[in-house]
């Protein structure tokens, strides 16, 4: 077991493990909702008890005790043709509509991260990294958290029905089955009603 002299010694010797936490990022508001419950719950008792004896060592450049991993994954547009009508016939996509598309979920991508990132300006000890990938949500997440050795996943939950969610997939429900890290799935608040 750990003692308050021991924790204050390994800070001294810049022992003190850096922790990663990964939020997944797309469009909708139950991501956003993860990420400010994250920061709201998480990052506040963190970064409060981080290193009060030494508030201005968690200053400096690199010795930010928390990475936070804000991770938005695109869905890969591979579609080459249309079928456009009966007996095999198919119209077949330009190269330059299938690089506009590339170019909208780049941008798209870049907004998203850039209103998670200026949600986290605030919170001191955090350094922010921001990721894109392209592929299958559920699995990309599971895959970098794996890789990138994730301390913590976080995910939103839409809140799906039993039939959507069997339908559709869900991804907060395949990251609990298939993360090897612990995942914290947090479902927005009940709307109320009027």
């Amino acid at each position: 077991m750990e003692t308050e002299k021991g924790k204050l010694v390994a800070q001294q010797e810049g022992l003190v493990k850096k922790t990663r936490i990964m939020v997944g990022i797309d469009e909708s508001d139950e991501s956003f909702h993860g990420l400010q419950w994250t920061l709201d719950n998480l990052f506040g008792c963190i970064t409060a008890t981080a290193a009060p004896e030494q508030p201005e060592a968690n200053d400096k450049a690199g010795s930010r005790l928390i990475t936070l991993s804000l991770v938005h994954v695109q869905q890969a547009f591979h579609l080459q043709y249309v079928p456009a009508g009966p007996g095999g016939t198919a119209f077949y996509i330009p190269s330059s509509v299938e690089e506009s598309v590339k170019k909208a979920q780049q941008q798209i991508a870049k907004a998203l991260l850039s209103r998670a990132s200026d949600m986290c300006k605030d919170k001191m000890n955090i350094e922010v990294e921001t990721l894109v990938f392209e592929g299958d949500p559920k699995e990309k997440i599971c895959r970098a958290a794996q890789e990138m050795h994730v301390d913590l996943l976080v995910v939103g939950s839409r809140n799906l029905g039993k039939f959507k969610r069997a339908f559709l997939g869900s991804v907060s429900d395949y990251c609990a089955q298939h993360a090897n890290c612990p995942i914290l799935i947090v479902k927005s608040p009940k709307e109320t009603s009027n």
